[in-house]
């Protein structure tokens, strides 16, 4: 995307020097955005949540990191093994915009996940349950291309579980994601290139992630990066406005409620989600 752009200006450019191109970008007031995505290593038996809160802005600028007045996350099935310990964590602010907040690994992986941000006089809430993975059972470099020489190709293999309906979302670093099901390979080992498209110098250490996702999850990031081009993260500003699972739930008693038609336009970008990772690494030879 931001090759096609750069040789388009350049086109534009020699046929006049004196036009002026006005391109309309989309823009609309700043939202909320709850970067919420928790990586859990279920073989760690203390995790630390962290989560990243900031408001969008305008198409071509990064989100603005802002600081909230509360941020927690509640489990109301956790039995806490110290007496007086409870049922849940407040975030503490780390940097501008980031909070983090330790407890048992438990905690995270069973029963239901209540996140609570209070920002700005207004309350948002979203909920999730934890979701497992598989680990990668290899990964080795190949040497196709697909449009270019520069690319680099990554082997990734791993093996599905059959005794369930699976989601999964890869994380190949440098901001590249991709999304995928088990409908088709239900129970079997699965291989597949990924293609870095610049190319990775030799001696590039590469760490990259399998997570685990339910349908939700797996269908956000889907419209996330298709809607970023591929070349942001999934919780920049996209081009369009992708609805995640964090709800205003201001001046409601029950949020369990919270999908009504009168506030159907104010909400908050962004995903919780509870998830199992399993990394693994390889270097670029």
């Amino acid at each position: 995307m931001k090759r096609i752009i750069t040789i388009f200006l350049v086109l534009i450019s020699f046929a006049s020097c004196e036009d002026v191109i006005e391109v309309d970008t989309p823009s609309e007031s700043p939202r909320l955005v709850v970067d919420g995505i928790i990586r859990i290593d279920t073989s760690e038996a203390f995790t630390t949540a962290r989560i990243k809160i900031s408001t969008s802005s305008s198409f071509f600028d990064p989100n603005t990191p802002v600081s909230a007045d509360l941020v927690r996350i509640q489990n109301v099935l956790y039995e806490p093994e110290i007496a007086g310990e409870g049922n849940f964590i407040n975030l503490a602010e780390v940097e501008p915009g980031i909070y983090e907040g330790g407890k048992s690994t438990r905690f995270f992986t069973e029963g239901r996940l209540d996140l609570y941000v209070n920002y700005n006089d207004e309350r948002f809430y979203a909920g999730t349950s934890f979701v497992p993975s598989v680990p990668i059972d290899s990964l080795r470099q190949g040497t196709e291309t697909l449009f270019s020489e520069d690319e680099t190709e990554i082997i990734v293999s791993y093996t599905d579980l059959g005794n369930r309906n699976d989601f999964y979302v890869f994380d190949f670093g440098f901001n590249e994601f991709l999304v995928t099901e088990d409908e088709f390979y239900q129970g079997q080992t699965f291989e597949f290139s990924y293609f870095y498209e610049d190319g990775l110098e030799a001696g590039t250490k590469l760490n990259i992630s399998l997570l685990g996702a339910d349908e939700g999850f797996f269908n956000y990031m889907n419209q996330v990066i298709v809607q970023s081009g591929g070349d942001q993260g999934p919780f920049q500003t996209p081009a369009a406005t992708v609805r995640g699972n964090v709800f205003n739930v201001t001046g409601l008693d029950n949020i369990e409620v919270f999908d009504n038609v009168e506030r159907s336009n104010n909400f908050a970008l962004g995903y919780f989600a509870v998830v199992q990772e399993y990394q693994s690494n390889i270097t670029i030879e």
